[in-house]
């Protein structure tokens, strides 16, 4: 009887604070889920469009890296901020997050018409890669039956 007097503290001591209040649980809560950000959904949509075009282009791309960086170090000194970056020797892509999400210009600022314009800069960076025009990377994508 003692034991379970002491294991029936212990469980208390866990669900109250020394200060008597009771336990906390987290913000959301079990049934509520996880809050996305802007930088999640950015990431998210980098990632399955890059796969997407590894799926359409997979000896070409096998060997390549994404990454995503918030703004680039220095401008390569054309027209304006740079969108991403494209190293042909290491085969890596980096997507400046910040000028595709803040600078780009759309006709209806959406989710949907921001997935789209990130969609089309890692499009456009895979086919300054690979020397080709973005619509041919993925023209099936684009056919409307």
């Amino acid at each position: 009887m003692a034991q379970a007097d002491e294991e029936t503290r212990g469980a208390l001591s866990r669900r109250r604070s020394r200060h008597g209040r009771n336990g906390r649980s987290s913000v959301v809560g079990p049934d509520v889920p996880p809050i996305d950000t802007r930088i999640d959904q950015f990431d998210l949509t980098v990632a399955t469009t890059a796969d997407y075009l590894r799926g359409a282009w997979p000896t070409e791309l096998a060997d390549v890296r994404f990454e995503v960086g918030a703004m680039p170090a220095q401008n390569s000194g054309t027209d304006g901020v740079d969108r991403w970056f494209v190293d042909r020797a290491r085969r890596r892509i980096i997507l400046y997050r910040l000028p595709i999400q803040r600078m780009s210009k759309l006709h209806r600022n959406d989710e949907l018409h921001q997935r789209m314009m990130v969609e089309s800069c890692v499009f456009r960076a895979v086919a300054e890669l690979l020397g080709k025009d973005p619509w041919d990377l993925g023209p099936e994508r684009y056919r409307f039956l």
